[in-house]
């Protein structure tokens, strides 16, 4: 092998690769403690980070639409562009959290509320029911129904218990308890306050990543950056924008068939359908399940017609709205979709079921590129191999 500059250059790399590598196999565990202290350190910039991507995505329909490029040629309007669409972003958020405290939470506490008085009154009409209609004429199985007693007072009276020491183990650990508190609260601070910093100066940092990287990089490879920069945020954008609003549509479905078929609970089982939903293709499920249990509590034969309800409003948002609204946002084929949920929960359980969509996603695009110049440069057109 010639020793030239670039043959140099990569030895003195795998050098210095191989002497990190040995160290950090040599004191792994001190290095798991230095990372974990990284890790704490830059948590915070993280979360502002990713507030700041999510703002973002409304933000910048905002500037699009409110804000168009006749209006921004004024100086004014371009500096209070950014501002106002953020200021209008965070107006939303604040709406949206006031109806969900002041409108979901307390029939969310009373209907917990009356759970247990609801339990007690639906078990005798239940062994009833079942005696009666579903098991009649099997006097074995009426029997072993009817034969079912719950001692409540043991009940009442275990879970006092239990409470009480719950009260004991948290009173003993208030100081844990406030530290964790005081310190969730100093972390969100800061991560919401870098996030607005990162949307109102957002396209300046552009720049300045940019001349950054081109600086230390060289063009060809500083361009295949930005290229994949730019992929990424308009995938997750994307994903975001449409599981957002598939989410809102079938919140919005459910409530209102609800209503019409007057079923119990039909605003709060609707919202939590719709964050549920949020978790791509088994999210809509757990909200299915929790309204089920709900109204199971008040009828059972309203809960059976819920879950039918379900399925034919799963159907129709499935094959009619998930398609247009999320599918193609994304641009993979189903069966990935399936295997990134699958993956992602796996790893990283509700936040990767989430996250793994638009990263296979942007995965397969650059693998499908990459395809594609392969098949150009071996002068073979992809068009025959169609056939």
């Amino acid at each position: 092998m010639e020793l030239n500059k670039e043959n140099m250059r990569k030895i003195r790399e795998l050098i210095l690769f191989t002497a990190l590598l040995i160290v950090v196999l040599w004191k792994y565990e001190e290095m798991l403690e230095v990372l974990g202290y990284v890790r704490h350190l830059i948590f915070p910039f993280l979360l502002g980070g990713a507030i700041a991507f999510v703002l973002n995505v409304p933000m910048n329909f905002i500037e699009r639409h409110l804000f168009m490029e006749k209006v921004r040629k004024n100086k004014v309007s371009d500096k209070l562009a950014r501002p106002v669409s953020l200021l209008s972003v965070l107006c939303i958020v604040v709406g949206v959290l006031t109806v969900v405290i002041f409108g979901v939470v307390p029939q969310l506490v009373n209907t917990f509320g009356n759970l247990g008085q609801s339990i007690t009154q639906f078990i005798p009409h239940a062994q009833a029911w079942g005696g009666k209609e579903v098991f009649h004429g099997n006097k074995e199985v009426v029997e072993l129904i009817n034969s079912v007693q719950f001692d409540w007072d043991k009940i009442v009276e275990t879970l006092i218990d239990f409470l009480n020491n719950g009260a004991g183990n948290m009173l003993n650990s208030t100081l844990t308890a406030a530290k964790s508190i005081i310190s969730g609260v100093s972390t969100f601070v800061i991560a919401f306050l870098f996030a607005i910093y990162i949307l109102l100066q957002k396209k300046k940092l552009g720049i300045q990543a940019k001349k950054v990287l081109f600086a230390f990089v060289r063009r060809g490879r500083a361009e295949a950056v930005v290229e994949v920069s730019s992929l990424t945020y308009s995938t997750f954008s994307s994903f975001l924008t449409g599981q957002c609003l598939e989410a809102v549509i079938l919140g919005s479905m459910f409530v209102l068939a609800m209503t019409i078929f007057r079923l119990p609970y039909a605003l709060l089982v609707g919202i939590f359908i719709a964050f549920t939903a949020l978790i791509p293709i088994f999210g809509a499920f757990l909200g299915c399940a929790e309204g089920a249990f709900l109204i199971f509590m008040v009828d059972p034969m309203k809960a059976l017609m819920f879950i039918v309800l379900f399925l034919v409003l799963q159907q129709i948002e499935g094959n009619l709205i998930y398609p247009h609204v999320v599918g193609n946002s994304v641009g993979l084929p189903s069966i990935w979709v399936l295997a990134a949920v699958s993956i992602g929960g796996s790893l990283m359980g509700v936040v990767g079921m989430l996250i793994f969509i638009p990263i296979v996603s942007v995965a397969y695009a650059l693998f499908r590129e990459i395809v594609y110049l392969k098949l150009k440069k071996q002068g073979v057109d992809p068009r025959e191999l169609e056939v």
